[in-house]
């Protein structure tokens, strides 16, 4: 007797094994796909990566992220003739700020841009340290604020002017924006920026600049702060250039440079080192 059953057991095994070869075709495809990606990403970054190894050979004890090292040789020598400089707070510890002075030891660190304050009651425990470290090195120093959402802006504004007295050859001060908040609306948040940027600008005499990441400035600030400079952060590989309405372009978090003991953020600036200096607080 013919069992009725043999002609569909058949096909689910047919059909079993088709769907495995599907996945297995389709996994083997992603798996070339990001082949090609690694490869072209190492080929566009070859001389990089070259001259990171030589470079760092000597240093080979070091924990180093070479992608990242062979990425910021990459930006660095895009952006030539462009003034490179460093950001720093309380998390990069004490600075041995005499010997702060090139990064991969070809392009001079012009600037340094110092967290002083966070919200309305919190001082940078490193701020009076590198303010006076920045300025015996003969850096051009910045001053930034970090901004909580949640918190009195003026309050912010008022501690901020307390902790930072700028000099003749400063930068304007700056305003770090970051976290959205969780108490406010985006609109009344935009009114507590605005309120401290004003405060801060009364005080000092000067436009402060506005710190955001790339998405955050295309996303809340771009339009209704249009009247401001911008400092964007931006790590991801392929951006390598800065963008043209980019005043200051933090490209990386991930540098080492000598006197400091920790990773720490470089910047680009969209000019040379006389336009730099024609910003500054006169």
């Amino acid at each position: 007797m013919k069992n009725k059953n043999t002609r569909t057991t058949y096909t689910r095994k047919t059909k079993k094994k088709s769907t495995v070869f599907t996945a297995k075709f389709f996994g083997n495809l992603i798996l070339v796909f990001f082949f090609f990606v690694v490869v072209s990403i190492a080929y566009h970054y070859r001389s990089s990566f070259a001259r990171y190894l030589g470079f760092k050979s000597q240093y080979t004890n070091e924990n180093t992220d070479v992608f990242s090292e062979a990425r910021n040789l990459k930006v660095l020598e895009k952006n030539d003739g462009k003034v490179v400089g460093i950001d720093v707070s309380e998390y990069q510890g004490e600075i041995r700020w005499s010997y702060v002075d090139t990064i991969e030891d070809k392009y001079p660190l012009r600037y340094v841009l110092i967290r002083a304050t966070v919200g309305r009651d919190r001082l940078d425990r490193q701020f009076k340290r590198n303010w006076l470290g920045a300025k015996e090195n003969k850096m051009i120093r910045g001053a930034y604020h970090y901004y909580r959402p949640n918190e009195n802006s003026l309050e912010q504004a008022e501690l901020f002017i307390k902790t930072v007295t700028l000099k003749k050859g400063d930068l304007p001060p700056v305003l770090d924006i970051e976290k959205l908040p969780k108490e406010q609306s985006i609109e009344r948040l935009k009114v507590g920026l605005k309120r401290w940027l004003k405060a801060v600008e009364k005080h000092y005499g000067v436009r402060p600049i506005i710190y955001s990441g790339e998405k955050y400035y295309d996303d809340f600030l771009k339009e209704e702060f249009s009247d401001y400079l911008f400092w964007i952060a931006n790590y991801n590989f392929y951006r390598e250039e800065i963008q043209d309405d980019w005043l200051f372009w933090q490209f990386t978090e991930k540098a080492k440079v000598p006197g400091i003991d920790c990773k720490v953020d470089v910047n680009i600036y969209n000019g040379d080192l006389q336009q730099l200096e024609y910003i500054t607080v006169e």
